[in-house]
């Protein structure tokens, strides 16, 4: 252990932090409060709302079973990815010292330990396992939210209440912006997992591209000309 700690350079110790403080800032910053209401997914949470309240009022409800089949698909798209992502990255370990001869023939790289090449792995394996639990309680989220739709009150008695429904309706709007809000945060993963891929070349790139994903996300999230248009005349 002392050995390994002689090895870790002080910048690599920096770049993780920095990595794993935009990672995990940049979840919390996107979800609560009011920066996550100004954010793409926030916006997207009325039009949500329409969603149920229209749906409540259909008599044919077949169009909303297959959006929600549709979103499921996505998500199962990516959890089944993220196995096989996960499963080449377990791979690697067997023929890490081939990889340590590759990239080190890359221009800029930095000659480093075995035992920091390992760190390195870890890392992306825990990123994209943390994108896995993601994508399938995403999923969940997703199933809960078809039962919520097969549970629904008949339209015709919608019509007729005066009260009762709008509740329904904001519970179903409120399962389907979590279920959006996971499935975003395993896609940041990948991002993030791309960018450190950098820190096998130099840690001075694994931390300017982790930044870079952070004012990409940004871009995206809150000032992207798509938003514009979701939001609220």
């Amino acid at each position: 252990m002392k050995n390994f700690l002689g090895e870790l350079a002080v910048i690599d110790i920096v770049a993780l932090c920095w990595f794993l403080a935009c990672w995990g800032g940049y979840n919390w910053f996107s979800s609560h409060g009011r920066h996550g209401q100004r954010s793409l997914v926030g916006a997207s949470h009325g039009y949500r709302l329409k969603w149920a309240r229209q749906l409540l009022i259909r008599e044919s409800r077949v169009a909303d079973s297959s959006l929600i089949g549709n979103l499921m698909s996505s998500v199962s798209f990516y959890a089944n990815t993220t196995i096989y992502v996960i499963a080449g990255l377990m791979a690697l370990w067997s023929t890490l010292d081939q990889a340590i001869g590759l990239f080190s023939e890359l221009p800029f790289a930095r000659q480093s330990a075995r035992a920091l090449w390992e760190m390195r792995l870890v890392l992306l394996i825990f990123v994209f396992v943390f994108a896995y639990f993601k994508f399938t309680w995403a999923l969940r989220e997703f199933n809960l939210l078809s039962i919520m739709i097969g549970g629904a009150p008949d339209a015709k008695a919608v019509l007729a209440s005066d009260h009762g429904y709008e509740t329904y309706a904001h519970k179903m709007a409120a399962v389907n912006s979590m279920a959006g809000d996971e499935f975003n945060r395993g896609v940041r993963s990948y991002y993030f997992g791309l960018a450190a891929l950098a820190w096998f070349i130099q840690p001075w790139l694994f931390i300017g591209a982790t930044t870079l994903v952070m004012v990409v996300l940004y871009r995206r999230d809150y000032a992207s000309p798509l938003l514009k248009i979701l939001q609220p005349d």
